[in-house]
């Protein structure tokens, strides 16, 4: 199955509307963001999904992981997210390790994405690609491309 991130600004106030089950971790604790909104077979004291996630996966359950993303706290409106997706980011930040470490899925690694410095939204997806390998994006063509020193 496909893996499938949505990000919002507040996820409470969507699944507030939403008929939804929240997906359970192999020890039975409740996923900290994965919901099914299908049916999926429920434990009735928990009121989360009776087999881990993992598994439902096995089975053909489709889990969707809703995140919270604190950057759009300062997004105003649409009109002000068009704006800020028009401009050019400053990429020099990513090499501060205080800038760094308050970003989603890039903290903790200021010290390498201070040696690659990519300076494009391609070239950010495949700093990324490059710590999580499993995702597609890790292909190895797509490492050559801009970071040809990097191990294949």
């Amino acid at each position: 199955m496909p893996d499938i991130d949505i990000d919002f600004k507040d996820r409470s106030e969507v699944l507030s509307i939403i008929k939804h089950i929240p997906a359970s971790l192999e020890d039975g604790k409740k996923h900290n963001t994965g919901v099914y909104c299908h049916a999926i077979p429920v434990n009735p004291l928990t009121g989360h999904a009776s087999i881990d996630y993992k598994q439902a996966d096995e089975r053909g359950y489709f889990k969707i992981d809703f995140l919270n993303v604190n950057a759009y706290n300062g997004v105003r409106d649409e009109d002000h997210l068009r704006n800020l997706l028009a401009a050019e980011p400053l990429w020099d930040l990513l090499e501060d390790p205080a800038v760094c470490d308050q970003m989603f899925h890039i903290n903790g690694y200021h010290q390498l994405i201070a040696k690659l410095k990519p300076r494009s939204i391609e070239e950010l997806a495949m700093f990324l690609a490059l710590l999580r390998p499993g995702k597609k994006a890790s292909h190895p063509s797509m490492r050559k491309r801009r970071f040809p020193g990097y191990p294949r």
